[in-house]
């Protein structure tokens, strides 16, 4: 299938890589020409100048950008993806984004013919890397089926949420999840050396229990050593949050949790480590 990737940070370079090793035609575009160059360095492929030179004549255009203006950015204008794209085809997003933008872009699209998909994506670099995401999508049913064996290429699990915003909306759910295990780690942790104990033993120990956590089995030993040169930062995630709290003040939830941890990591980027990454809350316990 011919196909557009715009975006090639972290998470969409290697995710570009996999569609081109599963045999489609790829074109690529990154706001920054020199990864883009580095990407058909790479893989066999190619790189345009705008969103719309590479979206012409594709039948599936996907996006990994960084939020809500990024995105449009892309998409909209004359040189936006939608002006290169023809009726009938159709736009996947993997940016982790609000709901709203999302619909708001679909309704654009819609009235030129075009189908959208908001597809967030969870699994870290790592799982993109390996082709291990998952993904959450929502969109029509029809639509999600057309798109589905070419998002297999990066993904171990690609499921339909409901309609266009209901994949946001579940990536809200994971980002609240993933900083509370992390937030609880911390603070164990940090108590496991102030109590003297082994934390290294301790993990290993509890691990097999009911507290085991994929933050545990991934990030405790680099939260021991101290390690955060790496991974998803702090102040993406903290832009998630942000995400997710404004969409709880339109729909009445209560977040009191992810409002605190929000806290924390608007403490860490005032500290000067908001580009470390987003398990370097246990600092703030560690060295305060």
């Amino acid at each position: 299938m011919k196909v557009a990737f715009l975006g090639l940070g972290n998470m969409g370079f290697p995710m570009a890589g996999h569609l081109a090793a599963g045999g489609h035609a790829v074109t690529v575009y990154n706001r920054t020409r020199s990864k883009a160059e580095a990407w058909t360095a790479k893989h066999e492929g190619r790189a345009a100048e705008t969103p719309a030179e590479a979206a012409k004549g594709a039948e599936i255009v996907f996006a990994c950008v960084g939020n809500d203006d990024d995105l449009r950015q892309v998409v909209l204008g004359d040189a936006g993806a939608f002006a290169g794209m023809a009726s009938g085809t159709v736009f996947a997003d993997h940016s982790t984004v609000s709901a709203g933008v999302a619909r708001e872009l679909a309704a654009i699209g819609a009235d030129a013919g075009i189908a959208f998909l908001d597809a967030p994506i969870s699994g870290g670099q790592n799982g993109a890397e390996n082709g291990v995401l998952t993904v959450m999508v929502g969109g029509d049913d029809a639509v999600f089926e057309r798109a589905r064996p070419v998002i297999d290429c990066y993904a171990r699990a690609v499921t339909l949420m409901g309609p266009v915003g209901a994949g946001q909306l579940t990536k809200m759910v994971n980002q609240m999840c993933c900083v509370g295990v992390i937030q609880g780690l911390a603070e164990g942790l940090a108590f496991a050396e102030r109590a003297g104990l082994d934390a290294r033993r301790v993990v290993e120990v509890i691990s097999k229990g009911a507290a085991q956590s994929w933050q545990m089995d991934n990030r405790a030993g680099t939260m021991i050593e101290g390690s955060f040169d790496f991974g998803f930062a702090a102040d993406w995630m903290r832009k998630d949050l942000g995400i997710c709290l404004a969409e709880a003040r339109q729909n009445g939830a209560l977040l009191p949790l992810t409002a605190l941890i929000d806290q924390q990591f608007a403490r860490l980027r005032a500290r000067g480590e908001g580009r470390l990454d987003n398990t370097a809350l246990i600092r703030l316990l560690t060295k305060p």
